[in-house]
């Protein structure tokens, strides 16, 4: 920080809903968007005499995430109550882990500002997420709060660092890391947009060179890098200025208001005591044994930081490049399919990263989504090597197959694209070309090299781009020299 008498120490407690079609501990249906309480039923609204039973899909989705992440398995994991009263939660205590969580002393390695960096996870553990408050309006003079417990009992994983990080930007860097890899092992969508993944942070100040851990604060369940970022940011100033002014910080839960750029109490941080938890006695514990474990381990893809290594190493490509296509694993598995098929990784990297981006985004869509496959994409890349159309038209006809769907060479046939590389046909051009513009000829002649880029263009230009510009060059210089 800014500061140089104080070290930042953040942890993060990071949420993802695991993308199970059913709740947690009932058969409810999870779906984002639905009317208010309409996906709901006596388990997850916490009717009396009602019993829990555990998904079995959301615990395997759970265990996945505890091996990426490097942790070490617990062999009998245990549920227990968490017991705190909101409006959201309608049993008065969440179904959580705590003794006996999945998964502890793991870590997460990931690059910031240019070197490795690690960071420890404490532990990952299952547990039932919370309902929703829902503001409105409703009299046009009479603010009212609603509760839609649709989503109460949907299956949310929770990873929990230790105080390893350092300042907000490397807070961010961790918390992107995590999420490449939920997304990479299909666990969870990760939209932060619905809530689906989230996180709190937790930030205090010491002073340099202390061991001694300062005051901590707590950001509250925020779904945004941005906002998460600027919170944390103005948190270190806010707490720098407190402690300069022999101020104290007092250990509280905050909010953070993206308008005014201030965090504001919400109430006083509480501690594993406050909540009483003790075991859940409507859920056995469940086992896991070392041959599961393995079975999940070499099960996972491959996961991003080794992905990016080995696009850096087997094609020989920039590790910004690298970075840029292993974002998501359709984007990593679409190059590695289209550098395969075409042989070409450059130009696979090269044709993804410009052109096909530009497309997807100004349509708004994912790669996963565009009508262009990596079959399409290679043939494109092949007809340019083969000579059949050149880069300038193969730029046109990439919009086209994004369009319709068609194959690349259906789409030069159809609108008779192809180049013409017949030398008798360019020579014939070329003659009318220097008749033309024999001041330009003679510029050539006399030593002046640029001017036969004015005359390829030309040639160009009266075959409408499809000739060869290999052959154009190599025809227009023997035929300028040689008279």
């Amino acid at each position: 920080m800014s500061n140089s008498n104080y070290e930042t120490v953040i942890g993060l407690e990071i949420h993802a809903e695991l993308n199970t079609r059913s709740k947690l501990f009932c058969n409810c249906e999870v779906a984002f968007g639905t009317d208010a309480n309409t996906r709901t039923c006596p388990i997850c609204l916490g009717m009396p005499g009602v019993l829990p039973v555990l998904n079995e899909r959301a615990f395997e989705f759970a265990l996945r995430a505890a091996v990426a992440l490097n942790c070490e398995i617990s062999p009998a994991c245990s549920f227990d109550r968490k017991n705190y009263f909101y409006p959201d939660l309608p049993k008065g205590y969440q179904i959580s882990q705590k003794y006996a969580p999945l998964g502890r002393n793991g870590y997460v390695d990931f690059e910031f500002e240019g070197e490795t960096h690690r960071t420890r996870v404490h532990q990952i553990h299952l547990e039932e997420d919370a309902g929703k408050l829902v503001h409105a309006d409703v009299t046009g003079n009479v603010n009212r709060s609603y509760v839609d417990l649709n989503r109460a009992c949907v299956p949310l994983l929770e990873i929990v660092s230790e105080p390893d990080l350092r300042s907000p930007d490397e807070a961010i860097a961790y918390w992107r890391a995590v999420k490449e890899i939920i997304e990479y092992i299909d666990i969870s969508d990760c939209n932060m947009e619905e809530g689906s993944f989230r996180c709190d942070a937790n930030i205090s100040l010491r002073p340099i060179g202390s061991n001694e851990f300062g005051t901590r604060t707590e950001l509250k369940n925020k779904n945004s890098f941005q906002h998460v970022l600027a919170a944390l940011n103005y948190e270190e100033k806010r707490q720098a200025r407190i402690l300069d002014e022999g101020g104290e910080i007092h250990q509280e839960t905050l909010l953070f208001d993206l308008d005014t750029g201030r965090t504001s109490p919400m109430r006083s941080k509480e501690e594993a005591h406050d909540y009483r938890y003790f075991p859940e006695p409507d859920l056995v514990r469940t086992n896991v044994s070392p041959d599961r474990i393995e079975k999940i381990r070499t099960a996972l893809p491959e996961l991003p930081a080794a992905r990016r290594e080995r696009f850096v190493t087997e094609f020989q490509i920039p590790e910004y490049v690298a970075e840029f296509l292993t974002a998501t694993r359709q984007m990593a598995d679409y190059f590695d399919e289209t550098a395969r098929l075409s042989n070409d990784p450059k130009a696979s990297s090269n044709w993804i990263m410009g052109d096909l981006s530009g497309l997807l985004n100004s349509a708004g869509l994912q790669i996963q989504d565009t009508e262009v496959t990596p079959i399409h994409l290679s043939e494109l890349i092949g007809l340019i090597k083969e000579g059949t159309i050149s880069g300038k038209i193969a730029k046109s006809v990439l919009p086209e197959v994004f369009e319709t769907g068609k194959s690349p060479r259906q789409m030069v046939e159809e609108k008779g694209l192809a180049q013409i590389s017949d030398s008798s046909a360019i020579e014939t051009v070329i003659d009318q070309v220097i008749a033309e513009n024999s001041g330009s000829a003679q510029d050539v002649r006399d030593g002046k090299k640029k001017a036969i880029g004015f005359l390829v263009g030309q040639v160009m230009r009266a075959t409408k781009g499809k000739a060869n510009p290999q052959m154009v060059n190599q025809i227009l210089r023997q035929k300028l020299e040689s008279s």
